[in-house]
């Protein structure tokens, strides 16, 4: 892996079971998907997100890593809104913390939830490739 992922792509789809959350990151000219299920309930959005993206980036490492979001939340910091999120990454133990601004054109979050994912991995998945 020479460059870091992108996120080129997050859907939502609401179905009988519960709201689907499809991430698609492209790294070196691939695509890799992830995807979450959950809540119909929108504040459940922000931790499908960060699901659907830990789903991507094992796609990404060819399940070489396993890895739990233990919280996202968004945060007002001065006059800004930030998305954090703390991700453990397993075999190495390692618990990483990203984080992300809120932007006018992601009214709920999915796109900050999502780089906030990718902001605490995207160091360690060099490493991996």
């Amino acid at each position: 892996m020479n460059q870091r992922p992108v996120i080129a792509d997050i859907t939502r789809a609401d179905e009988d079971a519960g709201a689907v959350v499809t991430i698609t990151l492209e790294s070196d000219g691939a695509a890799h998907r992830g995807a979450a299920i959950g809540s119909l309930d929108r504040r459940e959005g922000p931790r499908l997100v960060g699901e659907a993206a830990l789903r991507a980036v094992e796609a990404l490492t060819g399940g070489r890593v396993n890895l739990d979001l233990l919280a996202i939340a968004t945060a007002g910091v001065g006059d800004a809104r930030v998305a954090v999120a703390q991700v453990q990454m397993r075999p190495f133990d390692e618990i990483l913390v990203g984080s992300a601004l809120l932007r006018e054109d992601d009214p709920d979050g999915s796109w900050a939830a999502a780089r906030a994912v990718m902001d605490a991995l995207n160091r360690r998945l060099g490493a991996l490739a």
